[in-house]
């Protein structure tokens, strides 16, 4: 393992000590997010572009519309909303018992709870039809389905989803669902978790038993969510379930994470199913933070670890050989692909859905640098073009796949007013610029088919808890009330109008 992949690993511990400091002094503000505030948690609706300070007024230049049949979504997953975490036969997940340990989430927040959208699914169906959302982006908690990971169904489990599936058709509103979102059965983990192979095997063995049972109802199947996130927050940082901080196991699991999607796209093909499949990644434009030589070789081998090597293996069938001769042969990944692996892992898919939600700038010597305001997420750059540099360089290099944005949003101080409503003008300011650029990938050739909003509702933001509020929909958690925030009617009348408005 080279000097720079150690670098690379021990500085994703480094950020989530620094997260984790921030945490500590309970206000989680840092001069970044203070700037951030002038561009995004503002009352000008207008919003301005963090990387130019110039107003984008909708106004100017020609209509922002959007192709006819463009959908207009949101987005949640299980373990963040759904709560119930003991009813009806769920087992438990390693989220569970990663945010029952002391210290691990921010004031020993749990997702047992969340938003109690399990009891509640019917009134945010109604929310999601008040919206006029044309999709709806969701995650099916595996332990709700197979209480260990493994053998029959959880009958109780799959008529939950039955239910939400049957609501949303009632509605108009298209399902697609994501098969794995983190919620890892603990007696999977406990039996190695992803970094035993057989873990691949059994999470096509569920994937089958949802195609069976849901297959007619869902149009798009969405296999791993952002498997980079789970290598880099929970094996390398360790601030994610299952809290590891062991850099040779974590691109096992990347490993590992493909070939499970792999096998699931092969278990939707060969039950005989119709729907779209695909997998979720969030991808990060890599920027040189300048002109030397050297930044530009730190910076390409940067990117090889964020994006290539989950683009490579599932749209080239090959990983990148930069990162896998920096990892060296004697890595846990390089030995554990097996003849064959890539092969599945490459097997053919309808779309590819992309999270934005950050730039990286990397130095000569493979550190981050930070060139724009952040939001609440100290993580998160704020700067809307590299969302159009993404999806331009994703079309352009990958045989112009269909694309859907799955995820993209910030979280942003919210709180009601004295009226009872909750004035998120930052997040429209924030939208409005990301829904433009968009536009002008559109415009560009981009095959983009839909744009879901991270979040539909405030929920249980992993080892954050419930400080920040990503929503378009105000949870008061104690009450479980839900509030349309001023975002959420300015995105109503963006559907309705299939423009930026």
């Amino acid at each position: 393992m080279s000097v720079l992949t150690r670098r690379h690993l021990h500085r994703r511990a480094a950020m989530s000590a620094a997260a984790t400091t921030a945490r500590a002094a309970g206000t989680g503000a840092t001069a970044a997010t203070t700037a951030a505030t002038a561009g995004y948690a503002s009352d000008d609706t207008a919003g301005t572009d963090p990387a130019t300070g110039s107003e984008a007024n909708p106004e100017d230049g020609p209509e922002l519309r959007f192709p006819d049949g463009f959908q207009w979504g949101a987005a949640t997953s299980a373990y963040q909303i759904e709560g119930a975490a003991k009813d009806d036969g769920r087992g438990q997940s390693v989220w569970d018992t990663f945010s029952h340990t002391p210290g691990r989430t921010r004031g020993g927040d749990t997702g047992d709870v969340a938003a109690d959208h399990y009891h509640r699914y019917r009134e945010d169906l109604d929310l999601m039809k008040e919206l006029g959302l044309r999709s709806y982006r969701f995650s099916i908690a595996w332990p709700r389905i197979q209480a260990d990971g493994t053998g029959q169904p959880n009958q109780r489990g799959l008529d939950f989803y039955r239910r939400l599936l049957d609501g949303l058709h009632e509605r108009d509103i298209a399902p697609m669902a994501t098969l794995f979102h983190w919620d890892l059965p603990q007696a999977l983990q406990d039996a190695g978790g992803w970094e035993s192979r057989d873990t691949a095997h059994r999470f096509a063995d569920y994937a089958a038993t949802v195609f069976d049972a849901l297959g007619d109802r869902v149009p798009t199947w969405l296999t791993v969510n952002e498997p980079k996130t789970v290598v880099q927050n929970g094996y390398l940082s360790g601030h994610h379930a299952p809290g590891r901080n062991d850099p040779d196991a974590a691109y096992l699991v990347a490993h590992h994470l493909q070939l499970g999607h792999g096998l699931a796209v092969q278990a939707l093909r060969g039950g005989g199913g119709t729907g779209r499949i695909g997998p979720a990644l969030n991808l990060h434009p890599c920027y040189p933070a300048d002109d030397a030589a050297d930044t530009a070789a730190a910076t390409r081998l940067y990117d090889g670890y964020e994006n290539r090597l989950y683009l490579d293996s599932i749209l080239k069938g090959s990983y990148p050989e930069d990162v896998l001769a920096d990892l060296g042969p004697d890595s846990r990944m390089v030995r554990g692909i097996r003849d064959g692996d890539l092969e599945i892992i490459s097997s053919p898919v309808d779309l590819l859905a992309v999270q934005y939600y950050t730039p990286i700038y990397v130095t000569a010597d493979g550190d981050q640098v930070r060139r724009w305001p952040t939001s609440e997420a100290e993580w998160q750059q704020l700067y809307p073009d590299g969302l159009f540099d993404i999806l331009t360089r994703v079309a352009r290099d990958y045989d112009r796949l269909p694309l859907s944005i799955t995820e993209n949003g910030l979280p942003t101080p919210d709180r009601p007013g004295a009226d009872g409503s909750v004035d998120d003008a930052g997040r429209i300011s924030f939208l409005r610029d990301h829904l433009t650029v968009a536009h002008r990938a559109v415009a560009a050739g981009v095959p983009l088919e839909s744009f879901h909003v991270w979040s539909l509702l405030d929920n249980f933001e992993w080892a954050e808890g419930y400080r920040q509020r990503w929503g378009l929909v105000y949870v008061d958690y104690p009450s479980q009330r839900r509030i349309l925030k001023r975002s959420a009617h300015w995105y109503r009348e963006v559907i309705a109008a299939n423009r930026i408005v």
